[in-house]
């Protein structure tokens, strides 16, 4: 294990001792501490979970909620002004399907994931690698995003589908 490595355990650790919705400055230093571009004004509550071998940027006045999990091999970047409820997951790896004999989950593969700015990612909805949520884009609970939208947009379901024009 590196230093590096053992220094991400440590801040892991003591994050998830700290208050849910408290001490986001303090949160903020610990997270920039091991690498992390975090902007002012952002929120992370201590029950979300950001890792992962990849690079993470989140911008200004970002709120993510409890239980959230943003898993980067690759790179997640979150827009100014974004706001992730509960439970969201947004992971930048998966696997090629059936490519090695005798396993479905076969080679891995890392696609980096943008949400722009503005964008609202409700409760329980999965981002898959590779998507661009556009800016001002709402994404209903539960959806899952598998494909890129274009601004503006009301996305739900499984697959997301497009349900209305926000402007």
């Amino acid at each position: 294990m590196n230093i590096n490595s053992i220094k991400k355990v440590f801040v892991y650790g003591i994050i998830k001792f700290l208050p849910e919705t408290r001490f986001f400055v303090f949160k903020r230093f610990l997270y920039r501490s091991i690498g992390y571009k975090i902007g002012s004004n952002t929120k992370i509550c201590s029950s979300a979970r950001i890792f992962g071998s990849g690079k993470i940027v989140i911008g200004n006045n970002v709120w993510i909620g409890p239980e959230v999990m943003i898993i980067s091999s690759s790179k997640i970047q979150i827009e100014d002004n974004v706001d992730i409820a509960p439970r969201v997951y947004i992971g930048t790896g998966s696997h090629i399907i059936g490519d090695i004999p005798k396993r479905m989950a076969g080679t891995g593969i890392s696609k980096d994931i943008l949400i722009k700015e503005g964008s609202w990612l409700g409760s329980n909805c999965i981002i898959m690698p590779g998507i661009v949520v556009s800016e001002m884009t709402v994404v209903n609970s539960g959806a899952v995003v598998t494909k890129n939208f274009f601004a503006y947009s009301l996305l739900g379901g499984i697959p997301a589908k497009f349900i209305k024009d926000l402007r």
